[in-house]
């Protein structure tokens, strides 16, 4: 079994000491469009690493608050709509004649934000906490970092101050596909040349763990272990049984958050109205997802491939697919768990 970095004690005494300490970090550079450094056991981009302290020392979660976690090409994009018209359906009703829902007019990345660098807007964290500090209750906002490396304040134990966290995980395969056909669109926004990044090579790097956030397992792992350990803070859900069920996860979702629906609503067809606002192919067919893009030059469409459930089928062979199987079998003996 894999050794999984604690997700009980974060590493957060060293972040100040990353401008120092960065360049002495395992480098990899193989994997666009970012170089990445390993750290606390995971891979992650060095724009990203340079801001941890930034992030540790100036964000004020509140009670209230919900960061939405996930590891990239994992759901992030459907549950970031699905979070935000859920917790913001009083102001903006999710109904079909409401033609100026923000998610009719924005991409869902633009409605809910990243807590570290967004890197796709080049933004940087301390901008963007100022953000989120002016923002009324509840506030939604989202990370691709692993549980060992989020503020303390976030996961504290203290029922008054602490915020919940929602966590979406997917299939190892479907990540690893979603993530190729992403890296090879938007790598030249960055300046980066992915066009020869082989799909081969990206498994390589997967199965290595070397990639944005990376090794998957021992991500998705953490979080679980914290749901288990904190299931009134912390949410797991999977994405291959929200897209069997979206109206029950849903509804399990606006529970968690503070905000559940009341049997009015759901009578009213809030709920589905939800569901049929936030479902990928309305959001995908959305004028702005289509021809919008955002200022580092990644158009909108980036974020909306497939999101079908065992496309890997159609691009891996049965080796490859193996390959990924074994490696993750191994990392997740004992843990009690198993992807979808």
């Amino acid at each position: 079994m894999a050794t999984i970095p604690s997700s009980g004690t974060p590493a957060e005494d060293a972040h100040g000491d990353m401008a120092r300490i960065l360049h002495t970090l395992p480098l990899e550079t193989r994997c666009p469009p970012f170089h990445l450094r390993q750290y606390n056991g995971f891979w992650l981009p060095e724009a990203v690493l340079k801001e941890l302290e930034a992030i540790h020392t100036s964000i004020r979660p509140r009670p209230s608050d919900v960061f939405l976690a996930s590891f990239p090409k994992s759901g992030t994009t459907w549950l970031k709509a699905l979070a935000f018209a859920t917790a913001n359906r009083a102001k903006h009703p999710p109904s079909a004649t409401n033609h100026n829902h923000p998610l009719r007019r924005m991409n869902p990345h633009q409605c809910v934000g990243f807590m570290e660098m967004d890197l796709e807007l080049r933004r940087d964290a301390c901008s963007l906490l100022e953000e989120f500090e002016a923002l009324g209750s509840p506030r939604v906002l989202a990370t691709h970092l692993p549980y060992c490396l989020l503020p303390k304040s976030i996961i504290t134990d203290d029922e008054s101050s602490g915020s919940r966290i929602v966590y979406i995980c997917r299939n190892p395969k479907d990540v690893f596909i979603s993530d190729w056909f992403f890296v090879r669109k938007v790598s030249p926004a960055y300046g980066a040349d992915a066009a020869s990044f082989a799909l081969e090579e990206a498994l390589d790097l997967f199965c290595e763990g070397r990639l944005y956030g990376g090794p998957q397992w021992d991500h998705v792992l953490q979080y679980r272990e914290e749901s288990l350990r904190r299931p009134k803070r912390v949410l797991f859900l999977e994405y291959d049984k929200m897209l069997r069920e979206p109206a029950g996860a849903l509804k399990k979702l606006a529970e968690f958050m503070g905000c559940g629906f009341s049997k009015e609503e759901e009578e009213g067809g809030v709920v589905d109205a939800i569901v049929k606002l936030c479902s990928l192919r309305e959001l995908k067919n959305m004028e702005v997802n289509k021809s919008g893009g955002n200022v580092a030059g990644i158009k909108n469409d980036a974020f909306f491939r497939n999101g079908a459930v065992g496309d890997w089928s159609n691009h891996m062979t049965p080796t490859m697919a193996n390959k990924v199987d074994k490696i993750v079998e191994d990392a997740l003996q004992g843990s009690g768990f198993a992807f979808d």
